[in-house]
């Protein structure tokens, strides 16, 4: 059996589906590094055209987390892959976060939670007393759940910061009023382009050096940092720069085997998306490295750069739309619908090649059942396979 699938010259191609894919892995969580999965959340296909509030199927979305625990993996909950800023509301985003801890405390699962302030309105100018307290809000409540937070990066704040000594202010408040060490994030505007100029400059070599300052201020209150510039070299630069403890939580979805495997003396920790649908690979990789077995972390993780760089490639912040089709195909969902209506955000080529590269990779359990969704979304946009 094969599928035909479209090409960028207008034509089709031969795909022989995978017969060979990862069996179902339960482990505990890896001692040599952590390794976190910012998850994507399921939307319940249900909800009324114009519904005011965004609406989750909270069954299929807790339940892929438990796939991910069972792996071994941690759950980045609440992050930019599960539709922050993109079509999940700060009120769903607490209901997610109160839910998935619960979940995360039952079995025993690493978890960390979005902290931002996207419960200001969009399109107005905030102060940063109120950018401050906002922050503070999501910080207690993910708190008041029992999980760690990661201070994610704000538009609000890039909008309203006259320069970096206001970063300075915000940063070293909420550290202060920190109950435990939280994960600051610095995510690139390839990600968002509302975030460009953070922490102060556009430079990176002045901005990273604000960052710097904010955890040498307070050290003890910032686990690590997550960096997402798809920019291998800025991350070996700055994790070499951390003080002790604080660990460099890689979100360069390009480049990270050789960033998680690190140069011998220091290596980074892993906060990313694409674990969302590697994780079988993701897992075993990380049981390689618990081995000391680097040839085998590499052999693992470096034949799924391709399909991360597909899904990941620009316009980057739509790489959510690859990742949730990769869980319907997988079986983990029973519809390719996203909040927000962001499915349509791929062309349907790219979403072929997507399938393409993760069927080559065995990330389908069922590949017939794969093949045959597949099958159904193309004709379902007039491409017979």
């Amino acid at each position: 059996m094969s599928i035909r699938l479209p090409s960028a010259d207008g034509g089709y191609r031969l795909h022989r589906p995978n017969t060979d894919p990862f069996a179902p892995l339960s482990c505990g969580p890896a001692h040599s590094r952590r390794f976190y999965s910012a998850a994507h959340v399921v939307a319940d296909p249900r909800t009324p055209q114009g519904a005011a509030e965004p609406a989750v199927d909270w069954e299929a979305t807790l339940a892929f987390r438990h796939r991910l625990w069972e792996q071994g993996l941690g759950v980045a909950e609440a992050m930019d892959t599960a539709q922050r800023g993109m079509g999940l509301d700060w009120p769903t985003a607490a209901e997610l976060i109160r839910r998935s801890a619960a979940e995360a405390r039952g079995v025993g699962g690493r978890i960390v939670c979005g902290a931002g302030t996207d419960q200001l309105a969009p399109d107005e100018a905030h102060s940063l007393a109120a950018i401050t307290t906002a922050y503070e809000e999501q910080l207690v409540h993910v708190e008041s759940c029992g999980a760690g937070a990661v201070l994610m990066a704000s538009r609000a704040l890039a909008g309203a910061a006259r320069g970096p000594e206001d970063y300075l202010e915000v940063y070293g408040g909420l550290l202060r009023q920190s109950t435990r060490p939280v994960v600051l994030h610095w995510l690139g505007p390839m990600f968002d382009p509302a975030l460009a100029g953070y922490w102060g400059h556009h430079d990176l070599d002045a901005a990273t050096e604000v960052f710097l300052k904010i955890i040498a201020d307070c050290p003890e209150k910032v686990d690590g940092i997550k960096v997402s510039l798809l920019d291998a070299e800025r991350e070996v630069d700055i994790r070499r720069r951390l003080p002790a403890g604080v660990r460099c939580y890689t979100g360069d979805d390009y480049h990270y085997p050789e960033l998680i495997a690190g140069d011998g003396e220091l290596a980074s920790d892993a906060l990313l998306g694409i674990f969302d649908p590697i994780a079988p690979i993701a897992a075993r990789a990380a049981l390689a490295l618990d081995r000391e077995d680097a040839a085998g972390f590499r052999e693992l993780l470096d034949p799924t750069v391709p399909l991360s760089r597909h899904l990941f490639a620009p316009p980057t912040r739509f790489y959510k739309t690859g990742v949730v089709l990769l869980a319907w195909l997988a079986g983990y969902q029973e519809q390719f619908r996203m909040v927000g209506g962001l499915e349509t955000a791929r062309p349907l080529l790219h979403l072929a090649t997507a399938y393409e590269l993760a069927d080559g990779l065995g990330l389908f359990p069922d590949p017939e059942r794969a093949e045959d969704r597949m099958r159904g979304l193309l004709a379902m946009h007039g491409m017979a396979s």
